[in-house]
């Protein structure tokens, strides 16, 4: 097996053990925490569930480097385990790292909706090269190597649509309070220019829908980050999509904002960004 089909099939394995404990505690009793805002929450169980992805992955490559979404502490309670990643402050340039979003869509599961998933990118030299991103409590698990992507076993593609007056398009990013005129304007730019629009809640299921066929497109004004994006992404591209930036260019884990698509009426997205942006 080459070095990216094995750590394609670990990113699967920890996303599906972080998965597991995520699971294990949903629509149950849990510490929640506000980080930046009154919605943008973190919880007792995003910590234990990104300790075992962490596990995970150092019981193949004990020197690993990891990006996560939140700063690591040792699980609580019986089934503690001791672990303390190598961390990184932003995608390496060079050498492998391993990025990881324990929930992705807390404020889902803090309200126990079922879309949230648990998200591992294998990367080396700056570029995904596997990827995982498991809904639990939909029983789905998205996983792509350097070449293909499936759920649950099965081969993906992006939807065949090409009328953007039939695509499901969906608006992400979130914007403060006093600050919701450009999220208005998105949405605006969105409905006037495609069929129909959702708000999923989570970035890695929404792009898991774009590779899948479920949706057609995303825009995205704001600033993203790896642990929401690179696994998505790269399951968008496998899957014969595109994704780009906010000015049609090839995205990249450092450009702002992002434009996702079954790679028809692409520029219809881009132009949707555009007029919310001015």
């Amino acid at each position: 097996m080459s070095d990216s089909l094995h750590r394609a099939a670990l990113a699967e394995r920890a996303a599906r053990a972080g998965g597991v404990v995520a699971r294990n505690q949903f629509r149950d009793t849990f510490a929640v925490e506000t980080k930046t805002g009154k919605n943008d929450f973190v919880t007792e169980v995003d910590r234990n569930a990104q300790s075992q992805v962490v596990a995970t992955v150092r019981e193949e490559f004990p020197e690993a480097r990891f990006l996560c979404e939140e700063e690591l502490v040792t699980r609580s309670g019986p089934e503690a385990i001791e672990t303390e990643p190598t961390p990184v402050e932003s995608v390496p340039e060079t050498g492998s790292a391993w990025v990881v979003d324990p929930i992705d869509g807390t404020a889902n599961f803090v309200r126990g909706l079922r879309t949230w998933a648990t998200s591992v990118a294998a990367i080396a030299n700056s570029e995904t090269v596997g990827a995982a991103t498991y809904m639990p409590s939909m029983g789905d698990l998205y996983a792509s190597g350097p070449e293909n992507v499936t759920r649950d076993g099965k081969p993906l593609s992006v939807s065949d649509r090409t009328d953007p007056e039939t695509f499901a398009v969906t608006p992400v990013g979130w914007w403060a309070l006093d600050d919701r005129a450009e999220f208005g304007r998105l949405c605006t730019a969105v409905v006037e220019r495609f069929g129909d629009m959702r708000r999923i809640g989570s970035f890695q299921a929404t792009l898991a829908f774009i590779a899948d066929g479920s949706l057609e497109g995303a825009v995205c004004l704001t600033p993203t980050y790896p642990w929401d994006t690179l696994a998505g992404v790269h399951m968008v591209r496998r899957a014969g999509g595109r994704v780009t930036d906010l000015d049609g260019e090839r995205w990249h884990h450092d450009s702002v904002g992002l434009v996702a698509s079954n790679g028809e009426a692409h520029d219809e997205l881009v132009a949707a960004a555009t007029a919310a942006l001015e």
